[in-house]
């Protein structure tokens, strides 16, 4: 039973512990949509709104965190970013990529990209993302068949594709997106920020602990 199986049938029991049958009905699930709509938002600081702002925000946020971040104008020329950013680290050009990146052309730039989930061997991973928050200078990702999580996860290196337009300004904009493309979550939400890192040994901090060692993120303006 995989994550996804647990959740409904823990829902299941809820709902049958309620007097309630089945699946929500459309009803209901209209009802649930309505009262996040009405229901107050809580306090939130003042936030970016321009595309130029949140890039700028999640910029000097996601550098806060050691992330590196390089800009690009168009989805074409992130392999070429990737090969400069790996070379500049003499770092492998050998990668594991979402297959939902497929489409780009890596080996015109340079890298040898397999398209699945990585492996114990597998050293840099390359994602996109569902989308980043400026406030925190996170990467939301959803997990799925296209876009497993591991690809963020488990390589020491990690390079995130995000597309400009992408860009929210908070987590509560972040999980509004969710519900307003997706409907229903998927079996795992990520947000990532920067690299791992722990300070359980004598509060020392330490880079790769749980995940990569680096994090970098190609921003699109033009996506």
């Amino acid at each position: 039973m995989d994550t996804s199986d647990a959740r409904r049938n823990i829902l299941a029991r809820i709902r049958s512990a309620q007097g309630r049958r089945g699946t929500a009905t459309d009803a209901e699930r209209a009802g649930a949509d309505e009262y996040v709509e009405r229901h107050p938002a809580g306090p939130r600081p003042p936030l970016p709104q321009t595309r130029d702002e949140l890039i700028a925000r999640f910029t000097l946020e996601a550098e806060r965190l050691s992330t590196t971040v390089a800009e690009v104008e168009s989805i074409d020329d992130a392999p070429a970013e990737a090969v400069r950013y790996l070379q500049s680290l003499n770092l492998p050009v050998d990668v594991v990529a979402w297959p939902a990146l497929a489409h780009l052309r890596w080996s015109e730039a340079g890298i040898r990209a397999a398209f699945r989930k990585p492996a114990d061997e597998d050293l840099v991973g390359i994602t996109g993302c569902f989308c980043a928050t400026a406030e925190t200078g996170s990467l939301v990702l959803l997990s799925g068949a296209q876009t497993p999580a591991s690809g963020a996860l488990l390589p020491q290196t990690h390079i995130a594709i995000v597309p400009a337009s992408r860009i929210v300004a908070a987590h509560e904009d972040a999980f509004a997106l969710m519900r307003a493309e997706r409907g229903e979550l998927p079996r795992a939400v990520n947000f990532v920020s920067g690299p791992s890192r722990t300070g359980d040994i004598e509060q020392t901090i330490v880079l790769g602990a749980h995940g990569p060692y680096r994090v970098h993120v190609i921003v699109v303006r033009g996506a």
